[in-house]
């Protein structure tokens, strides 16, 4: 009897083995995550349904699903699952386990064989599989946390395809601790799973077993903030992200940068970060802090906050947090001025208060010889042909001719741009 067949009984006793274990899926419909990969139509999906699989490298963190998704490649795929542990074998493992593989495809029985960090295996070891690879004796999934490019002899890497895993979202991670509420026979508060998703990192099996040790300290069947804090070892913060306590703490870590206090920013940050708040919401409002209180007083304060976006989606949590916070203090020690800012709502209260007019004849573009007849384009001055690239033409306008919607502060950069925009109304007035 192969181990693939014989795994039924280790659920005797279903309570005994760890929480991870148990909600393992058995349907690819439940397997969470991966959609890049499993989602309609996508390459592994297919691979499976066809049943055309062959060799497989699943690289990714811990905890995304690795060895969850290879059981379940070899349970559609009707295959022998047999499970290899490059920690704990040899080449002399290798053989045996390879023999009793050959002799189940002589059987007319196909053999998966999971080997869990691959990358551990050096290279004679990898180099052991090969000739069973290429007789189709098994069907090799290695798992990896590891770049398989470096990791992974190149003979046996040309003979399997590899395919990356991400880390889980929070809500992916949330909807699996949901299901293993009914298992456990608990019921939660949402935020608080929610905090558990995020401690956990994007690794599933940790979120599973924070869960479960909560779990015995939770009282008549409801899980409770102690008892996750006495898991995780820290406090957990809990607010409803689309209440009143959210709006709270943004305006608080908004007005803090407007009034030039890092440290206040810093301690209504980390208490956003705290309580689960989404790191791209964080970003956003960074954003509008950059252009709404800082603006042309200094123009790299955007580039940080952009920076800032672009690094926690890259980074993730908890080290693009360190990019969030790099952003609030340059933001809030930033030379303030919002004249860009009131510049536009002033153009807009313009432009909706006043009769829209036609653009000036200067301004048209003359793609046709009769446009040009009907004096399209008459009276343009290019401002390269001038000196300093500086011309006298009116772009507004005829009734809002003189009209100044841009006053820059004294402050900052804004301090020079004022000089200089002195200095180009003055030379653009007409003589």
């Amino acid at each position: 009897m192969s181990l693939f067949e014989s795994a039924p009984l280790a659920h005797a006793d279903d309570s005994q083995r760890p929480l991870a274990e148990r909600m393992r899926p058995e349907k690819l419909e439940d397997f969470v995550g991966q959609e890049h990969i499993l989602g309609p139509g996508k390459p592994l999906r297919a691979q499976i349904e066809r049943d055309q699989l062959t060799s497989l490298i699943l690289w990714g963190p811990p905890g995304v699903g690795k060895t969850t998704l290879a059981r379940l490649i070899a349970r559609l795929t009707k295959a022998d699952f047999v499970p290899f542990s490059a920690v704990l074998a040899g080449i002399k493992e290798i053989k045996a386990v390879m023999a009793d593989a050959e002799r189940s495809r002589r059987m007319g029985r196909r053999t998966v064989l999971f080997i869990d960090e691959i990358h551990r295996f050096n290279k004679a070891q990898q180099d052991a599989f090969l000739p069973y690879v290429e007789r189709g004796d098994i069907i090799l999934i290695g798992a990896t946390t590891e770049n398989p490019s470096f990791e992974v002899v190149s003979a046996l890497l040309s003979r399997a395809k590899v395919f990356a895993l991400r880390a889980l979202s929070t809500d992916e991670i949330v909807t699996l601790l949901d299901r293993a509420l009914g298992v456990l026979q608990l019921a939660a508060p949402k935020e608080l799973l929610e905090q558990i998703a995020i401690y956990s990192n994007g690794d599933a099996r940790t979120a599973y077993n924070i869960l479960e040790l909560a779990s015995a300290t939770a009282h008549e069947g409801i899980l409770d903030r102690d008892s996750v804090e006495s898991v995780i070892e820290r406090k957990v913060l809990l607010y409803d992200k689309s209440g009143e306590e959210h709006f709270n703490i943004i305006s608080a870590l908004h007005k803090s940068i407007r009034s030039s206090d890092p440290d206040a920013a810093l301690y209504w940050l980390a208490r956003m970060l705290e309580s689960g708040e989404d790191r791209m919401y964080i970003a956003r409002r960074l954003v509008r802090m950059a252009v709404e209180d800082i603006g042309l007083a200094d123009p790299r304060a955007l580039e940080q906050a952009i920076a800032a976006q672009q690094a926690t989606h890259f980074l993730g949590v908890p080290e693009g947090d360190q990019a969030l916070a790099q952003a609030a203090i340059y933001l809030a020690v930033a030379p303030k001025s919002d004249a860009a800012y009131k510049a536009l709502n002033q153009a807009m209260e313009t432009v909706a208060n006043t009769t829209a007019e036609p653009v000036p004849m200067q301004l048209r573009n003359a793609p046709t010889r009769s446009m040009k007849q009907w004096g399209y384009g008459a009276g343009y001055q290019h401002a390269h042909n001038f000196e300093d690239a500086m011309n006298t033409m009116e772009c507004l306008p005829e009734s809002l001719r003189g009209t100044e919607f841009y006053h820059p502060s004294d402050r900052g950069v804004e301090q020079r741009i004022a000089l200089r925009l002195a200095e180009i109304r003055e030379r653009r007035k007409p003589e």
